[in-house]
């Protein structure tokens, strides 16, 4: 199926059934068409806010998938979690309904803004793309927005606005972000991960420049000047390249679109320190929560940030955001004002309360890289003596090919604790386990019942720890239950 395809059954108007209607980018899509008179239905394994919200906005939503649900409709739009065997996949097939991949009609429904931002990268993206998201509501511009996080202000992880801009995190699983058609792509960063869909680094470098490459002769890349990999699968793209970071890596490359290079291979020239960052963060202060750095364009003074999220990784996120802005004609003032009063993304180093004197916050991170900068950011406010890390591994294949990195980040806390592997879409065919990453590490626990976990946490919390809850699966629920037992009653005297 291609857009042309797609283009003529959103025109007609014809029922559009969605298989997994209450995903968190499934259901903006399916507002988003509803808003333009098609009729839309939907089914999913269970109720969400998103469920309710579009019932409540006429659209019929069954609860469990079956072939009469999909029966009478013109076109199906399924979820990447709908697998081939799903009844209602099986029926569109059987009766000859033509079915679009998620991202497919995100990529078409973006080429009706005028400026669609697509945000990618290994680490970072949920973040940034809440930061240009959180500026651009600031500055009046009423964008769309996609995101992989719930955004305060917005009580969601998406937006339908009515203005000309649309925002998307893009993710480069299964190379998703090719249906995309960004205006203005952002590479925050290239790393080793999604390994049991890449072959290796060159496939993931591969996959990053072919997403670049689909923007237009007049839009622009914004990417990571710091970070090797992404400077050497972007050379020679054939774009503009605004180049964000602090100045500590810069690939030989040239600003101007001209190039004898092919935009779609990742074989890149040897990178030599030469070109300077046209965004730069300089002047940082990185203790306590609050870090902060100058903004330099080419140079010059263009604004000053404060945040109120710890960590350089989120000092190049609003770099980043910064550039992204900037492109946009935002002032440099809203940015500076707006970063300020940023608060963080859901599951983003959220703090959750806390237990017995100890704080609690609960953080998405799930690759060695993200625990690094995560413990990084932490190991910088002095107010905390200890850190105690509770850690659930997020799929086997990706524990499997980075687990002496695992054991390197996991050994820094005072005290680890290892929850059981989330297995998330896997078969634990690789053979390992966190029993294995506890192993390696002095002092690690490995408890993979929730509920002795919590209790194991509850029994050392004291005032000055920070406890961590971190993990892309369920570990969340670990750090809701801590803050909600009663405290520990001091010994009887």
């Amino acid at each position: 199926m291609g857009f042309e395809e797609l283009g003529q059954r959103i025109l007609s108007k014809e029922r559009c059934h969605f298989v997994g209607i209450g995903g968190v980018s499934m259901s903006p899509l399916a507002q988003i068409l509803h808003n333009t008179g098609i009729e839309v239905t939907g089914s999913d394994i269970s109720d969400n806010a998103a469920t309710h919200e579009l019932r409540a906005d006429g659209v019929r939503i069954d609860i469990g998938h079956s072939a009469e649900n999909v029966r009478g409709a013109g076109y199906v739009i399924r979820t990447a979690a709908a697998r081939e065997d799903n009844v209602e996949i099986l029926t569109a097939r059987e009766m000859g309904i033509p079915i679009f991949e998620r991202a497919e009609v995100w990529g078409y429904i973006m080429r009706g803004y005028k400026q669609a931002i697509c945000i990618s990268g290994a680490h970072g993206k949920t973040t940034t793309t809440s930061m240009v998201s959180h500026i651009l509501l600031a500055a009046g511009v009423d964008p769309t927005i996609m995101i992989g996080g719930t955004l305060p202000e917005i009580k969601a992880g998406h937006r339908v606005g009515k203005g000309d801009v649309i925002v998307l995190e893009s993710c480069e699983y299964y190379n998703s972000f090719h249906n995309f058609r960004p205006t203005l792509a952002v590479v925050l960063n290239i790393d080793m991960d999604h390994l049991d869909f890449f072959k290796d680094l060159d496939a993931i470098k591969q996959s990053f420049c072919k997403f670049a490459a689909i923007v237009p002769q007049d839009g622009a890349v914004v990417c990571n000047g710091d970070n090797e990999n992404t400077m050497d699968a972007l050379s020679g793209l054939g774009r503009e390249l605004i180049t964000f970071g602090f100045g500590e890596y810069v690939c030989d490359f040239a600003r101007s679109p001209a190039t004898s290079q092919s935009a779609t291979s990742a074989t890149s020239q040897s990178a030599t320190p030469a070109t300077p960052i046209n965004v730069r963060g300089v002047n940082l202060s990185l203790s306590g929560k609050y870090p902060s750095m100058d903004v330099l364009v080419d140079g010059v003074h263009k604004c000053s940030i404060k945040l109120c999220v710890p960590g350089k990784h989120n000092l190049a996120n609003a770099l980043a955001a910064t550039a992204v802005c900037l492109r946009l004609g935002i002032s440099p003032s809203i940015i500076e004002e707006e970063l300020l009063t940023f608060t963080g993304t859901g599951r983003r180093f959220e703090y959750l309360g806390s237990y017995n004197g100890a704080d609690v916050y609960d953080d998405y991170a799930h690759h060695p890289y993200e625990l690094k900068e995560l413990l990084d950011a932490v190991s910088t406010i002095d107010s905390y003596k200890r850190i105690i890390l509770a850690y659930q591994p997020h799929t086997y294949s990706r524990t499997k090919a980075l687990f002496d990195d695992f054991v390197r980040e996991l050994k820094r806390p005072n005290i680890t604790f290892l929850a059981e592997i989330y297995a998330a879409r896997e078969q634990n065919i690789v053979g390992v386990s966190s029993g294995d990453l506890a192993s390696a590490i002095d002092g690690a626990r490995f408890i993979s019942e929730f509920s002795e976990l919590t209790r194991a946490i509850a029994a050392i919390a004291k005032e000055g720890d920070i406890i961590l809850t971190v993990g892309a699966g369920d570990i969340y629920k670990v750090g809701e239950d801590l803050v909600g037992m009663p405290a520990a009653q001091p010994p009887k005297l």
